[in-house]
């Protein structure tokens, strides 16, 4: 059986599925919080005893103006970006304050699995603006931030960096969203309904208000599937190890499903033309900020047409990455057009 480290790069990283929070909290010598009391969120809910969590590497300036916000991805809290990703290697600390921040849902930031007022089916659904606005509360009231240098973020860290774009549009100076889009095309809305209704389906979920979280092998199998292309599967993993492989992805543990499953609703909704009756044109009216948009060709997670169109009305710098590994080919920050793009992007050139 032959199973290389590029599919297992895919488990390792594919947005912290496999990795539980408490774990990571017990190693979590970088984590902070901050308390947001009772959130509001979009919908008129709110989020009871909310806290906020984050990572700092680097020194804020004396003008507080060398900030660089960091949101997590899908599944993926701020320690998984830490352990992976590595974001200094493209990312200056010694110039800039890094500010790797936990969305909400994520298992570290209040979430359907940590909240006690609000437990699991409880938990009031939130959006991808409501991350964000978490994160402006965060800087504002908390650290003293009233301007980032840049806001950049990988998948569901990304979709945050586009929602930044129109939602606090003198915020920052920069925006960098990494194999994200504005708004899901109608491929990825296919894609992200067929896990919800895997996840729904599932009788073990039991709408989920389940006591012990349960093993969703189709879940975690068809996201698997899916952040890689079929060339880099079968370049990485022979015929004989495919049975191997099914059974161990079948069988790895989600740290939660209700936190993946309400992530993922707000990835469905996600639109930053919403509130201009669906128009990207009238969205892209409203960036302010420099920005480099970087897509990967083979995407299978978030197809990369929506942001290379949104590039054009702005216009912004794109970076068009094509590798075989697919979405999770963006947690490679030594890939030298990657690398350079956000350098020079955060240069300012």
């Amino acid at each position: 059986m032959r199973v290389t480290k590029n599919l297992a790069l895919v488990s390792a990283f594919l947005l912290g599925a496999f990795f539980s929070a408490s774990a990571q909290n017990k190693t979590a010598d970088r984590q902070q919080f901050a308390a947001l009391g009772d959130f509001k969120l979009e919908n008129g809910a709110v989020i009871n005893d909310c806290q906020i969590g984050y990572r700092t590497y680097g020194q804020l300036n004396r003008s507080k103006s060398n900030g660089i916000l960091f949101p997590s991805w899908y599944g993926g809290t701020s320690k998984m970006i830490e352990q992976t990703v590595k974001p200094w290697k493209a990312i200056d600390t010694t110039k800039y304050f890094l500010i790797i921040v936990d969305a909400l849902g994520d298992g570290v930031t209040t979430s359907p699995s940590t909240s006690v007022k609000q437990h699991g089916a409880d938990f009031p659904s939130f959006s991808i603006r409501d991350m964000v606005t978490s994160e402006y509360q965060l800087l504002t009231a908390k650290l003293g931030i009233s301007h980032l240098h840049a806001v950049m973020g990988i998948s569901m860290g990304g979709y945050q960096t586009f929602q930044w774009a129109v939602s606090y549009p003198d915020f920052m100076s920069h925006l960098i969203p990494i194999v994200a889009t504005p708004q899901p095309s109608s491929y990825d809305l296919v894609e992200y309904n067929i896990m919800r209704r895997i996840i729904e389906t599932d009788t073990a979920f039991h709408n989920g208000r389940y006591t012990v979280n349960p093993i969703i092998a189709t879940g975690t199998m068809y996201t698997q599937l899916n952040a890689t292309t079929p060339p880099n599967i079968i370049k990485s993993m022979s015929r004989s190890a495919a049975d191997a492989y099914m059974k161990y992805t079948g069988t790895a543990k989600v740290h939660d499903w209700n936190d993946t499953y309400y992530q993922l609703k707000a990835l469905i909704a996600h639109d930053i033309a919403k509130p201009y009756n669906g128009s990207l044109a009238e969205a892209a009216k409203q960036v302010k900020a420099k920005m480099t948009i970087i897509v990967e060709q083979q995407d299978h997670l978030c197809n990369p047409q929506p942001a290379m169109e949104f590039s054009k009305l702005l216009p912004a710098k794109l970076i068009v990455l094509n590798s075989d590994a697919g979405h999770v080919g963006a947690g490679n920050f030594d890939d030298p057009d990657m690398k350079k793009g956000i350098e020079d992007e955060l240069a300012g050139k």
